[in-house]
């Protein structure tokens, strides 16, 4: 079996890492494909993953375009790619270039997404893919065929104990003690299209995070923005593959980003959110991560989100906690890599399956 894998974002290096790698041991061909984003190609080389560079190869300046142009360039290099390697299946997260050349190329599509806020996949992705996945508790409508909502979250698929093993050497990384607390504070640059309006800590929340909890424990910033000099002597400055080990060992995670926010509460690590997305219709993922399983905060003041933290990381078992929290979450999920293993190579059998009955899935712990 021929199938293409687009990389956007280093988050979906890791969503598909494990996927590429177990399917290329049962045989399939995957040709990876990559947008040059942020540490995206750095991660893909770490992982020993080869890739084709998408944009690189269409030799346009693309800060001079519309995002949306910059899209129809890349849905045709991906008609070229499918056909000259006679692609049968395309996979992408929230992604209608794929969805597009797959449909060009009379090849099948299957999109994962997680992100209500994103409006426009309603008219460019859903109705030119053929399987759409979401998380259980997805609340907008699809097409009920296509529509495959698993007992997961798309971070599941490497930072469930099958796939993830944290390793402990952090400390040396962090130059801290097992026994030493530290705090992670990571920042977003909302610059995605569906962050337009949004915002999270302003550079005085920030600071006053770091002043206030410094008297109790270590800190450290992740941030996608530059930061003033005061704050630069906190960035975490650590391989981007490690960045899982980090967020498992931390004490606390505080920040105003969507998808590290899950990956910490897939991981057993408390949580507090804080952004403009915050609300009564906020997505779905956080609202069950808060209210069936309690393993992060969604605060949308900043001052409430810092008194927050600065309770958490005082209390001397907050880690014990978590911990009880995150193994009933994992008792309610399943291993997404494992179900997408199987999904593919059984389609279009296992769309029936799971459609006719999604209990099936329960099989992939």
């Amino acid at each position: 079996m021929n199938i293409l894998v687009d990389v956007g974002h280093p988050a979906h290096v890791h969503f598909y890492k494990n996927f590429i790698k177990e399917m290329e041991k049962k045989g399939h061909k995957l040709i990876v494909t990559e947008r040059e984003k942020e540490c995206t190609k750095d991660l893909l080389k770490y992982y020993g993953i080869k890739y084709l560079p998408l944009v690189g190869h269409i030799g346009i300046s693309y800060a001079l375009l519309p995002k949306f142009l910059i899209n129809i360039l890349r849905t045709q290099k991906l008609y070229y790619l499918m056909r000259q390697h006679n692609i049968e299946f395309g996979l992408g997260v929230s992604d209608y270039p794929v969805a597009w050349a797959g449909k060009l190329n009379n090849c099948k599509s299957i999109i994962f997404t997680d992100s209500e806020p994103v409006t426009i996949d309603k008219y460019f992705t859903y109705p030119f893919s053929n399987v759409i996945i979401t998380p259980q508790y997805f609340s907008k409508k699809i097409n009920l065929e296509k529509h495959i909502r698993v007992r997961s979250f798309k971070e599941l698929a490497y930072l469930h104990p099958n796939w993830f093993k944290p390793n402990p050497n952090i400390y040396k990384i962090l130059n801290i003690s097992k026994n030493e607390k530290y705090v992670i504070l990571r920042f977003n640059a909302f610059g995605a299209g569906h962050d337009i309006k949004i915002k999270g800590f302003s550079l005085s929340d920030k600071r006053t995070l770091v002043k206030k909890l410094k008297k109790y424990t270590h800190v450290f910033i992740s941030s996608e923005l530059p930061l003033p000099n005061d704050l630069e002597l906190y960035r975490l400055n650590i391989p981007a593959h490690k960045m899982h080990d980090i967020l498992y060992y931390a004490n606390l995670l505080i920040c105003d980003t969507q998808t590290s926010t899950t990956e910490a509460a897939c991981l057993g690590t408390p949580v507090i959110r804080s952004n403009k997305w915050v609300g009564p219709k906020d997505m779905s993922n956080f609202i069950e991560l808060e209210q069936e399983y309690g393993l992060i905060y969604s605060i949308e003041q900043p001052k409430k989100a810092v008194e927050k933290g600065l309770e958490l990381i005082q209390n001397p078992d907050i880690k014990k906690e978590w911990q009880i929290k995150r193994k009933k979450f994992l008792q309610d999920k399943i291993d997404l890599t494992s179900f997408m293993v199987w999904f593919v190579e059984n389609y279009p059998e296992s769309n029936q399956i799971i459609v006719e009955n999604p209990g099936y899935q329960k099989r992939f712990k």
